[in-house]
């Protein structure tokens, strides 16, 4: 298929966010898109977009025994899939010792689970094709972290690690993988769609009160264009030769710039420690 074809994409979570953003965009340029959308009316709404470019497809990614027979289902009504965009995913936000257990096996479930099995359900055809595009949407917390927002953190950690182990699996068959690290977009990721723990130990207050308070307040005035974003992945998806990750937003580049030179600094002012451990010549 030529790099400008139309192409089949599977999107998750396409009734808000980033993924509307993303369906929109594919949709607008001629191409396919199967959704997924939890909720009936959401279905009914991505199928209006277009009579014969637009599949909703019902699924909850945490029910992972039934996204194989899903995807199948999808590709017999819209053809074999390009593209993934795992994009669906929440954040969780609360201090590590006030968040239970259970917060973070939610949050892994959906963020890295779910993701993983939708890779798990295309990859037997792409790799048959010799041919396949995987988009994992992570997040410049994948890389740079912050306090209050440790098990999302870690969800997005992890899922860059598996994205960038997979693509060296898979770079031989003609399938790229891409973590797509977004900062911080004008979407509801920091409103209604977080999930926040009820705060419970005083001595966290300075650090956890001022930040939930901000991020509160910056919700919807993210300086994150999703529009743009979009755009930036149709030109992912066509380049033939993407990156590893790509990180969007001036803001994403400038604090992983500085984790870098702190990283740098830090090896090298513990370098002699690290290099003591080897046996004796």
């Amino acid at each position: 298929m030529a790099q400008n074809d139309p192409k089949t994409f599977l999107i998750t979570g396409v009734s808000s966010g980033l993924g509307q953003a993303f369906a929109t965009a594919a949709l607008d340029a001629g191409h396919r898109v199967i959704g997924t959308v939890r909720r009936n009316e959401d279905a009914a709404a991505f199928a209006a977009r277009s009579t014969d470019r637009a599949f909703p497809l019902q699924l909850d990614l945490t029910d992972f025994a039934s996204i194989p027979a899903a995807v199948a289902e999808a590709e017999q009504r819209a053809g074999a899939i390009d593209a993934l965009v795992n994009n669906a995913g929440y954040g969780h936000e609360g201090a590590v010792e006030e968040s239970s257990l259970d917060d973070l096996q939610r949050q892994f479930a959906t963020n890295v689970f779910g993701p993983v099995a939708m890779m798990k359900a295309v990859l037997p055809g792409m790799r048959q094709r010799r041919a396949g595009r995987i988009i994992n949407v992570t997040s410049m917390g994948g890389f740079i972290t912050l306090p209050g927002i440790a098990y999302y953190c870690g969800s997005k950690f992890a899922l860059e690690g598996i994205s960038e182990s997979l693509g060296k699996e898979v770079a031989p068959f003609g399938i790229f993988v891409t973590a797509l690290a977004p900062g911080q977009f004008r979407t509801d990721w920091a409103g209604r769609s977080m999930d926040r723990t009820a705060r419970s130990i005083p001595d966290y207050d300075r650090v956890m009160d001022p930040i939930r308070a901000a991020r509160q307040a910056k919700s919807g005035r993210q300086p994150g264009d999703p529009a743009k974003a979009a755009q930036a992945l149709l030109k992912l998806v066509n380049a033939p030769s993407p990156p590893t990750r790509l990180f969007l937003g001036d803001d994403a580049l400038e604090l992983v710039g500085q984790k870098l030179e702190a990283m740098t600094a830090e090896i090298a002012a513990w370098e002699t420690l690290s290099r003591s451990t080897a046996f004796d010549s």
